[in-house]
């Protein structure tokens, strides 16, 4: 999974692989470490919301080294279960501030 962040954006995208497992398992995570000490690594996430959940657009959540989108189960599926490239979103963040973020699937084959 591709992780891209740019000013006030981030960008994710998950090869055909990552796709499929987050279509079953509903998480797709990695972790980059920048040092030797465990404190000095990022994890970073996307996440199904459940079914169930209230949660009616994409959220992010983040705490010191992680990173996680959250997905609605309708707009996962809709995305996983079709040819949809990708979705977006706007994420309030801060007053009068906006994280705009984008999942898609990377259909370049040469990677």
């Amino acid at each position: 999974m591709k992780l891209r962040l740019e000013e006030n954006s981030l960008r994710l995208r998950l090869s055909e692989a990552e796709v499929r497992q987050f279509a079953s398992a509903g998480r797709v995570a990695y972790t980059i470490a920048f040092g030797p000490d465990p404190s000095q690594t990022l994890s970073y996430a996307v996440e199904r919301l459940p079914e169930d959940s209230l949660a009616p657009a994409v959220q992010v959540r983040y705490e010191a080294g992680s990173l996680a989108v959250e997905v609605p189960a309708r707009i996962a599926y809709q995305w996983t279960d079709t040819e949809n490239i990708g979705f977006r979103a706007e994420v309030l963040v801060a007053e009068g501030r906006q994280l705009r973020i984008v999942v898609e699937k990377d259909l370049d084959r040469n990677h």
